[in-house]
């Protein structure tokens, strides 16, 4: 998915980001920002940028012991907001990660604060754009736009979005694709048993429980496919609700019959483990529950991994699938998901076709493709940037 804004040329003399600041939460904290803070800070090294981040964490959560990190956010505390802005002042340009469950404030409005203590160019990426805020989150995303000089959104969805529901300047907004660790080509074969793959931090929402229900259907099919649930209960949700999710997903299998045909396997993977294990799949199946959905970095791992897809249809599905790399289908009718799943098992050919159409769309999602993106915002900032003296 390319940016819609232009890389621009710059005269030699022009400023360039040769230090960028992020603030974010960062691993060890198991998250989606984390994990994509930590690769898009990686593939803006391949740049020989240098990358300084501020790590966010609730009060009581340990530090990350990485030498990238050089602060900390700890949310609720006004010295340690200041601070944050401070630290990132000492960077050519910040890069802020918005979601409104990570900063401390009603819907997370202490970021706005630290925006405002910036004095170097700021690129916000929205990772979380609602068409039905409330007033509050209106009114926060607002706030933090404006105080941005960038904001980077990762579908065109989200672009739409922002531009119509919220009082955003459209000049302001500018498209990135989620990056993706892009492996080397694998060749989509059929297997005697395939494997249908779900993946990421487990808990309410993932609507495994769809899955599931298909595959009460394809109990007859002459394949005898398996589907594997891979992957650790989401933190906050173990804190709060321990395994409840995942034990009345293994409930209902058992009630459905389908026990013997689901596995949860709640490894952990690095990132080459785990895209060995997506392209041993004959199909990611991503039947989440949202409508809201613009934005997922599990869809744009499957797609960079070449492997044909079946998701519900949130609205990043919807545009990313569009030119055939996988099959949308209504969040409400699970008999169209075991048609979907059944199709591709049915018709080697239509499979090799989806994986090849996502083999087509990865090298476009690799982080480093992804960070020279960031850079030309970022350079394209600066150029018109004063020096503060």
């Amino acid at each position: 998915m390319p940016s819609s804004l232009p890389c621009p040329s710059f005269p030699g003399a022009a400023r360039r980001a040769r230090t960028v600041g992020m603030l974010s939460s960062f691993p060890p904290t198991q998250c989606g920002l984390a994990t994509f803070t930590a690769a898009l800070a990686s593939g803006l090294a391949t740049h020989g940028t240098n990358v300084r981040v501020v790590q966010v964490v609730d009060r009581g959560q340990p530090a990350s012991s990485g030498e990238l990190v050089i602060g900390q956010l700890v949310n609720g505390s006004p010295t340690s907001v200041s601070q944050a802005s401070e630290l990132l002042n000492r960077a050519d340009v910040a890069v802020v990660q918005h979601e409104y469950g990570l900063y401390g404030g009603t819907d997370g409005d202490e970021i706005v604060d630290i925006l405002g203590g910036l004095t170097v160019p700021s690129i916000v990426v929205a990772h979380t754009v609602l068409s039905r805020p409330s007033a509050n989150q209106w009114s926060v995303l607002n706030d933090v736009a404006a105080l941005a000089e960038q904001v980077v959104v990762m579908s065109d969805a989200a672009r739409i979005r922002l531009c119509e529901i919220f009082t955003v300047d459209p000049d302001k907004v500018v498209t990135i694709a989620h990056g993706a660790a892009v492996p080397p080509r694998v060749a989509y074969k059929t297997s005697p048993r395939p494997t249908l793959l779900t993946w990421g931090l487990i808990g309410p929402g993932k609507g495994i429980e769809r899955a599931i229900e298909a595959m009460r259907t394809l109990h007859d099919h002459p394949t005898r496919p398996r589907y594997l649930v891979a992957g650790r209960t989401h933190p906050k949700v173990l804190a709060a609700d321990g395994e409840s999710y995942r034990d009345a997903r293994r409930q209902q299998a058992r009630l459905n019959g389908t026990s013997h045909a689901v596995t949860f396997d709640h490894d952990y993977r690095d990132v080459a483990a785990l895209t060995t294990l997506i392209q041993s799949s004959a199909v990611v199946v991503l039947p989440y529950d949202s409508k809201e959905q613009a934005t997922s970095g599990v869809l744009v791992d499957a797609v960079a991994a070449g492997r044909p897809i079946v998701a519900t249809a949130f609205p990043h599905a919807v545009e990313l699938l569009s030119s055939g790399a996988g099959i949308v289908v209504d969040h409400d009718d699970p008999d169209a998901m075991a048609r979907a799943l059944r199709r591709i098992l049915n018709d080697p050919d239509l499979a090799a076709r989806m994986a090849a159409e996502a083999s087509r769309l990865a090298p476009s999602l690799g982080w480093p493709v992804v960070a020279s993106e960031y850079l030309a915002v970022a350079n394209r900032l600066l150029a018109g940037h004063p020096v503060l003296v």
